[in-house]
């Protein structure tokens, strides 16, 4: 019976004994858990994700310490106060650890631009296509935080909503259509395309990215080129000119490369008469181009297309009307028939079929009508009120025909005049007419030089045209009196036919 009860109280003894070693290696767990939560590493704040990681594990230790303890005081061993604050201490630890989760998950999300290509549509707009990806924490959370986490799940860190995206240039100006693109979600590891019209055509854009209530990305990004096209594709302002016969016409050409294989193309003009004049030059050097090359770094080139209209009109320009041709780029290892059918006239939807750049140019040839004025003799003489005639010649040395051309003149005062024809209806290209002038002065003109002004002014094209002003130099004399000078004649006469009487007489003496 001894035996028993002595058993019996050493194996209390040992039960309470183990109690009380348990529950002092749980108090000195619990203090040491206490002294590591509560020590704040000041570098969290900078870097979130090693801060989210201790947070991590601090709460996984708070809670296996507060099951430890709930065990504890199921089976009697410890007191209710401790069970509180265990509790107390994993409900702290699992704030702390949501609160690093929130952290990260809304400091750190990161929208991506991957790629950015520029292309052209068939009716000549350029377009860009933009490729944009969450490369937030994505892959690293999930190892980070176990996926069947609620928190995890009800956050979704791995997507990013309500994506504002726009396109601007260097001015900051929206260039692009629609003028903002929203996403409203973009989950990681799924990037997503939006396509946008380029309202300007650049090289290099501004993507502003706007998220996670006002976050804000605005990357400046050189455009990619479509390269699965495999041509060049032309831009001219100055697409359709007006040009005068005679003259010549200049179109700037700016030139993008929008091709994967080659980089050498040949520079072409279809449709264009042969009578008229053409050539490709540089830009920068004025140097005469028959092939031009794209280098690596850059795929936009500049050009100039110089065109020189004949002088006169003839079968194939005739004047106001337009001609239509294609500059055309030609990659230098084309295998096409078209270089051997330069006189053929060529069409959009045939040059479409050959996959190669072009772009359709106008020109249209104007006439000048220029009024040439010939004078044949500028200086008169005359005597008294006598008519004086002079002829010019009015000759259209222009492109285009004159239309009533009038001849007026600048008299002295109470001069008359007498002008045939003082009109000319028509005058064709390189057609003369001969115009009689007659003056006639006043009965009582004073001797003297007079200058009489010619001016002859026209129509062509409803535009004004004058021709050069000619001055007629008019000398006046004054009338001889032939009865005084036979009067005075008569006389001279009579007294040398006196003096040599008187000397004859004198010598007879």
């Amino acid at each position: 019976m001894e035996k028993k009860l002595i058993k019996k109280m050493t194996n209390s003894i040992s039960r309470k004994s183990i109690a009380c070693l348990i529950i002092f290696l749980g108090f000195l767990q619990s203090i040491s858990f206490a002294q590591s939560s509560t020590n704040f590493n000041q570098r969290d704040d900078e870097y979130r994700m090693l801060g989210l990681k201790r947070a991590k594990a601090a709460f996984e230790m708070a809670d296996t310490d507060f099951k430890r303890v709930e065990k504890l005081f199921n089976e009697g061993f410890v007191a209710e106060q401790e069970l509180i604050q265990a509790k107390q201490r994993r409900s702290d630890a699992e704030v702390n650890y949501q609160q690093s989760l929130l952290a990260v998950i809304f400091e750190d999300q990161y929208v991506s631009v991957d790629k950015a290509v520029k292309y052209q549509k068939t009716d000549g707009s350029k377009r860009v296509a933009l490729t944009l990806r969450n490369t937030s924490g994505g892959a690293e959370f999930e190892k980070l935080v176990e996926v069947e986490d609620a928190l995890f799940r009800a956050l979704q860190p791995d997507v990013v909503n309500d994506i504002y995206v726009s396109l601007l240039n260097n001015d900051g100006a929206i260039i692009s259509q629609p003028y903002e693109f929203k996403i409203e979600k973009l989950k990681y590891g799924y990037p997503q395309k939006i396509d946008f019209e380029l309202l300007q055509d650049v090289d290099m854009v501004t993507v502003n990215i706007v998220f996670s209530n006002g976050k804000q990305r605005s990357p400046k990004i050189y455009l990619q080129k479509d390269n699965s096209a495999n041509r060049v594709i032309f831009q001219s302002m100055q697409f359709a000119q007006e040009v005068e016969l005679g003259g010549s016409a200049t179109f700037d050409l700016n030139l993008e490369l929008f091709s994967g294989l080659e980089n050498t193309f040949r520079l072409e003009v279809v449709n264009l008469p042969r009578s008229i004049n053409r050539y490709f030059q540089d830009a920068t050097t004025n140097a005469r181009l028959s092939q031009i090359k794209f280098s690596e770094r850059s795929n936009s080139r500049s050009a100039q297309l110089k065109v020189f209209l004949p002088e006169r009109p003839t079968e194939n320009v005739k004047i106001d009307t337009s001609l239509a041709f294609y500059v055309v780029a030609v990659p230098r290892n084309f295998k096409g028939d078209f270089l051997s059918k330069r006189d053929k006239i060529w069409t959009a939807e045939e040059l479409l079929k050959l996959n190669i750049g072009f772009s359709k140019l106008e020109i249209n040839p104007r006439g000048i009508g220029k009024l040439l004025v010939r004078a044949q003799q500028l200086f008169f003489n005359s005597t008294g009120s006598k008519a004086v005639e002079a002829t010019i010649e009015i000759t259209n040395e222009g492109s285009r025909p004159l239309n009533n051309v009038q001849i007026e003149t600048d008299l002295p005062f109470s001069w008359r005049k007498s002008i045939e024809p003082q009109v000319i209806p028509f005058l064709e290209i390189g057609e003369e007419q001969v115009v009689k002038l007659t003056f006639l002065p006043p009965e009582d003109i004073s001797p003297g030089r007079y200058e009489i002004r010619v001016r002859t002014r026209s129509l062509s094209d409803d535009q004004p045209v004058d021709g050069e002003d000619k001055n007629l130099t008019i000398e006046i004399a004054t009338e001889a009196n032939i009865l005084g000078t036979l009067s005075l004649v008569f006389l001279i006469v009579v007294v040398i036919a006196g003096m040599v009487i008187f000397g004859i007489r004198l010598t007879r003496r």
